[in-house]
């Protein structure tokens, strides 16, 4: 008898972000993408999370190749930290492994091994043979996987949408998804970020439109604000400026990191004499400019950011500007976004940002389009991914609607191990999964209990109390002192310091009363005993940190 085959999702369920999944067969691996996620509010301090690999390195010997779908970061953005301890060929096309490249290059990993495929093209790689079907997203060059495996096709949509007008003309290879299901596809795992929204996804040519009417509306600089991975988008904003004949600045280190390497592959068109340097842009007069930009989320350090604050060293945003953020908020980002946008009005700048005005459209299915990849794909076994869990349960009520029967749909969270041979399948066991977070060069070093310590200091402060004791008498020979960072000004809350040293004084004789003598007890009295009083004092509870010097 087969073994059978494996499907583990090491992220992108219940989540937007670090999407991630591995197929198993016996003794051979491939992985699907490896991205990141940008943190919650709630993980103060933290830059980037990514997936728990621990499976990934126990099986290390086993793992065959990554291949990619697209060159989004919560796609590829993580990794930087696996090929730093993998040494694994890495598949995408050429857009995705030039952005790729250059964040290798940022985290000093090497870039040797990586690969450029084209649609059409099959690579094996152990008992795998995996396929490129071209696809539609808000990035170019992204591509879907037909994955062949012992016990039949397994289909992984990665990110798409079908847009019948493309900016670049490259259009959904619908033929061959069609062509896949006539011949029998065992599994799809497919995109439901929008299995709630109805209908379809507006063509990303539909920006254009917008923009031709702002750029003819505008009487002085344009700057638009986008996600720096949408070339398309990038493409439509420069062809508005050479339309109505204005030069082309680019700002924010991702957004001319990209136009380069989108320029040098021939994904952006930029007539000769366009763009010009962010240094040239006082040259010219006001209406014969347009900038673009990063920082459509409100990013606190992002160029958009800097120039609505009046804080950017090159653009200042002055009356009559034109600013236009062409970006949906990502949940959470509302605020500074909001916070954005207010600080542009003050600066008497004309703001657009609702979508309603036509400026974005989203890159993935909604679910008409998710209805047509299900009727022409037609799987035996379907698994919802990427997606917030109520995504994934949207798109698993929509495959029942389409005909495939309940017991035939998976909805699973990061680490279920999904087992199927070519007539069933069932969930069949777990593996390690979770988040790791990412601070400056540690990875995996912030867990639960420094960010637990990090939300107390962020609400009531620290306090910490320094004591020199004699230990050969047991007394007290300098000190306490006690140092206050956001717990209360000192200076205006003197009385309470002064109360707050005769408490721990008193809670320092009560030790030595008792014959108590080592450190530790010590300083778990007087935390508690100082905590105590301050929350009856101040009902607020701040970090206590004893430290006690001997001589």
């Amino acid at each position: 008898m087969k073994s059978k085959l494996q499907i583990i999702p090491l992220g992108g369920l219940g989540e937007i972000g670090k999407n991630m999944t591995v197929i198993r067969y016996e003794d051979d691996i491939i992985l699907v993408d490896a991205g990141l996620m940008f943190p919650d509010d709630d993980m103060l301090g933290v830059d980037l999370v990514i997936p728990d690999m621990s499976y990934l390195f126990e099986n290390r010997d086993n793992i065959r190749a990554v291949f990619l779908t697209h060159g989004h970061e919560d796609h590829i953005g993580a990794l930087p930290y696996l090929l730093k301890n993998l040494d694994l060929p890495v598949y995408g096309t050429a857009l995705t492994l030039g952005i790729l490249q250059s964040r290798l290059k940022e985290a000093n990993v090497s870039a040797k091994n990586l690969f450029e495929i084209k649609p059409g093209d099959k690579i094996k790689a152990g008992v795998f043979k995996v396929g490129f079907l071209r696809v539609n997203h808000s990035i170019a060059d992204a591509v879907a996987l037909a994955i062949d495996t012992p016990h039949g096709m397994v289909v992984h949509t990665g990110d798409f949408k079908f847009d019948q007008t493309p900016v670049d003309g490259q259009v959904t290879e619908f033929h061959k998804f069609a062509e896949l299901g006539d011949k029998g596809v065992l599994a799809l795992l497919c995109d439901s970020t929008n299995a709630e929204r109805p209908g379809y996804t507006l063509s990303e040519k539909s920006v254009g439109a917008a923009f031709d009417e702002i750029f003819r509306n505008a009487k002085n600089r344009i700057v638009v604000a986008s996600f720096s991975s949408n070339v398309h988008r990038i493409q439509q904003v420069i062809d508005g400026a050479v339309k109505y004949k204005r030069k082309v600045a680019v700002i924010g280190r991702s957004m001319i990191n990209v136009v380069g390497i989108a320029s040098e592959l021939d994904y952006l068109k930029i007539p000769e004499g366009v763009l010009i340097d962010i240094d040239e842009v006082n040259n010219y007069p006001a209406n014969q400019i347009a900038i673009v930009t990063t920082g459509s989320q409100g990013e606190p350090m992002s160029a958009l950011t800097r120039m609505a604050m009046s804080d950017h060293r090159k653009v200042t945003i002055v009356k009559g500007d034109t600013v236009v953020i062409s970006a949906t908020p990502i949940p959470g980002n509302e605020k500074l976004v909001a916070r954005t946008v207010d600080f542009l009005f003050k600066l008497g700048a004309e703001v657009i940002y609702e979508k309603s005005e036509g400026i974005h459209v989203s890159g993935h299915a909604s679910r008409e389009e998710l209805k047509m990849m299900h009727n022409l794909v037609r799987p035996k076994f379907f698994i919802p991914v990427h997606g917030e869990y109520r995504h994934l349960i949207h798109h698993a009520k929509l495959a029942n609607e389409v005909g495939l029967p309940k017991e035939n749909i998976f909805v699973m969270e990061n680490g279920d191990v999904v087992e199927l041979t070519a007539t069933e399948g069932a969930i069949a066991g777990k593996v390690a999964a979770g988040r790791v977070l990412v601070d400056g060069l540690g990875v995996g070093d912030v867990g639960n209990i420094v960010l637990r310590d990090r939300r107390q200091l962020s609400q009531d402060g620290i306090l910490i109390i320094v004591v020199t004791i004699d230990r050969s008498r047991g007394a007290v020979v300098a000190g306490p002192d006690i140092v206050s960072r956001g717990f209360v000004y000192v200076r205006e809350a003197e009385g309470l310091m002064e109360d707050a040293k005769d408490r721990v004084q008193q809670a320092l004789d009560k030790c030595a009363q008792n014959g108590v003598s080592d450190w530790s007890s010590i300083k778990f009295s007087v935390r508690d005993s100082l905590g105590r009083f301050l929350y009856e004092r101040t009902r607020r509870r701040p970090m206590i940190l004893p430290i006690i010097m001997e001589i």
